[in-house]
């Protein structure tokens, strides 16, 4: 009986965790008027163009110096790129830069880490998908801690965050992305205990 309450008092524990996360993505929204930063990072995955088109409007805004589309994929061209976001091309051609190396969330903070070290920037907003950015934030605080991070959550059609319970792809990738939130929270936690390796160098997962 112990053993059995142990296992409902965690999953009662998990799921108000998990109501509490998808609240905060339910009301997560993009600043109107974000605070100017040296570079823009937009992180793709599900719904990459509107996380590049939303870049874009930042950067034709002036609210940053230049963008990084970090984890592109490797097959898809500069000009891809451009045509999916619907950018424009004098923007695109001088202030645009691209990333092919990350394929994880721990690749796109590395990868903005080195970007951003050879831009000497010391600030930047981020772009990716609203379900996605909890997660992302973590992961890049963890990975760039001398940085000021901005977030700038985009709505996608991956899944409709304030409605995410009602459809079964919603609720497995929202409660997806929570566990991988609770597996950063955890790794950060035994990081914390001995020397932090920089992000560039350290073997992490």
């Amino acid at each position: 009986m112990k053993g059995l309450a142990a296992i409902l008092v965690t999953a009662l524990i998990w799921a108000a965790g998990l109501l509490a996360f998808a609240g905060r993505i339910e009301h997560s929204t993009p600043a109107q008027d974000p605070q100017d930063a040296d570079g823009i990072v937009a992180l793709t995955g599900a719904g990459s163009n509107e996380r590049i088109k939303a870049a874009m409007s930042l950067l034709e805004d002036g609210k940053g110096k230049r963008v990084l589309v970090s984890g592109v994929n490797r097959e898809a061209s500069r000009e891809d790129i451009r045509t999916a976001a619907r950018a424009v091309r004098r923007l695109y051609d001088c202030c645009v830069d691209l990333g092919f190396e990350a394929a994880t969330t721990v690749g796109n903070a590395r990868e903005t880490y080195a970007w951003a070290r050879a831009m000497r920037y010391r600030s930047l907003i981020v772009v990716t998908a609203d379900y996605h950015m909890p997660r992302a934030m973590l992961e890049l605080h963890a990975g760039l801690p001398d940085l000021a991070l901005q977030s700038y959550p985009v709505a996608t059609s991956v899944v409709d965050a304030h409605n995410w319970w009602k459809t079964g792809r919603g609720a497995r990738l929202i409660a997806l992305e929570y566990c991988k939130y609770l597996a950063i929270l955890g790794r950060e936690a035994v990081l914390s205990l001995g020397p932090r390796a920089a992000p560039a160098a350290a073997d992490r997962t």
